[in-house]
């Protein structure tokens, strides 16, 4: 549910910021330990975790991790990711459309992996708010992030 301002409740009572590829997200966690991994231009956590959430009419924007990122559904409307390829711009018109979300029984999936490097972007596909967790391993560094 949203309130009057058309911002979710969650955003304050996660402590949400506003996301650059659109969306609002919080770190929520940091393996204490790390490595240089292969092809990586510095140290990186062993693995990070945000919350991530959308409302309707936002969009996470195109862009690509290096490392591989799994979605996990937590609640609210379905979630649309799309996943645009690896090569030097999304390829929108082949892009894999997958659904994030709590119908498995309709082809909805609780988790999803965007292998890294891929191209994705995501949008609700209800009028509720979505919020996700996402893990990143190697993890996360905005050194490693590119938008289209």
């Amino acid at each position: 549910m949203s309130s009057a301002s058309g911002i979710s409740p969650l955003v304050s009572l996660l402590g949400l910021e506003p996301h650059p590829e659109g969306g609002w997200y919080r770190q929520t966690w940091r393996t204490s330990g790390g490595t240089v991994p292969d092809g990586y231009p510095g140290p990186r956590a062993y693995a990070t975790g945000i919350h991530f959430l959308l409302h309707p009419g936002e969009r996470s924007r195109w862009h690509r991790v290096r490392s591989d990122e799994l979605w996990l559904w937590h609640r609210g409307s379905r979630l649309r990711l799309r996943l645009g390829g690896g090569g030097n711009a999304p390829d929108e018109a082949g892009a894999r459309e997958l659904v994030l979300g709590p119908g498995v029984e309709d082809g909805d999936r609780p988790q999803l992996l965007v292998p890294g490097g891929a191209w994705q972007d995501a949008e609700p596909l209800g009028n509720e708010p979505v919020l996700v967790s996402c893990v990143v391993a190697p993890g996360f560094d905005f050194a490693d992030f590119a938008m289209a």
